[in-house]
């Protein structure tokens, strides 16, 4: 199942995107969750629910043009979890750089490092990414798959952090690296106000199947800038759910960001930072596209 939010005038409203095209739950009949957030935490009940009242409805999707795409969770109830130099070519073309500041030196880390993004940060797909929020000029992109939590808990092993995946989304990190690099730490320059770019949908477990065979690629202005498949990451989802889990409590609807593979603006000489114009457009395989502009 492929879950959205949308904006249909005033109002701010789940669907499901069908074959037929978006349909809210609210033109549904029954008792469905009002929010994607609602869905995750409602689980297999939830799903059953609303797989009930598409069968038993004819409801017509919302006209084209009569609503706007947001990200499937619009306000996350808690910080996005992130994990970063999670990709080895990633890695090292950062600790290249000379802004990383969190590794004492090591290229590739050994144990994964995690940082966090503000609820603040998120807009959706075709939504402006403000450039002046970097005063420096150093406007980065990563594309990322998010991974969404339904079951929650804590200390859960790597053998059933699966069972704990409610679904998969497309995130773009995009990052001040000049304020990541001063700070010593990155959440600042990773919070700015529409600096967490999320969607097109939530894809649940069992429809995006397979996820390491899951293939990433981000373009600039139709440039391609990154191209990889999940399967490639140094601490897989199994692992990354369990390092966090190990400390914090996981709950429903909680977003990890699973690092982003080698290509992004740092890394080229001169680098290629964004600037007002620019497109940036990250796909993920099963999961969509996810497009926004730098104003």
């Amino acid at each position: 199942m492929r879950i959205v939010t949308v904006q249909r005038g005033e109002d701010q409203l789940v669907a499901i995107e069908a074959p037929q095209g978006v349909i809210p739950l609210a033109d549904l009949p029954g008792d469905l969750p009002a929010t994607a957030l609602d869905v995750v935490r409602g689980g297999p009940d939830a799903l059953q629910r609303i797989r009930d009242a598409l069968d038993a409805t004819d409801t017509a999707p919302l006209a084209p043009g009569s609503f706007r795409l947001l990200a499937p969770i619009p306000r996350p109830a808690k910080n996005i979890v992130c994990v970063g130099k999670n990709y080895v070519e990633h890695a090292r073309e950062f600790q290249g750089s000379g802004f990383d500041s969190s590794s004492g030196g090591q290229e590739v880390p050994d144990l994964p490092i995690i940082f966090t993004k503000a609820p603040t940060s998120v807009v959706g797909p075709g939504a402006d990414v403000i450039a002046s929020h970097d005063a420096d000029g150093t406007l980065d992109y990563e594309g990322e798959l998010g991974v969404v939590i339904g079951t929650g808990g804590r200390g859960i092993t790597k053998d059933r952090a699966y069972d704990h995946v409610f679904g998969y989304t497309v995130i773009n990190d995009v990052t001040a690296r000049q304020a990541q690099s001063a700070h010593k730490q990155w959440f600042l320059g990773k919070s700015c106000d529409t600096f967490c770019p999320m969607g097109p949908a939530i894809v649940t477990a069992d429809e995006a199947g397979a996820v390491t065979d899951l293939h990433l690629t981000t373009k600039v202005n139709g440039e391609l800038r990154q191209d990889a498949v999940v399967r490639d990451l140094i601490f897989d989802i199994p692992t990354i759910i369990e390092t966090i889990s190990r400390a914090i409590t996981l709950e429903p609807g909680d977003i990890i960001a699973t690092g982003t593979p080698v290509g992004v603006a740092l890394g080229f000489t001169p680098p290629k930072y964004l600037r007002a114009g620019d497109e940036v457009e990250v796909e993920i395989s099963g999961i969509g596209v996810l497009r926004n502009r730098i104003v």
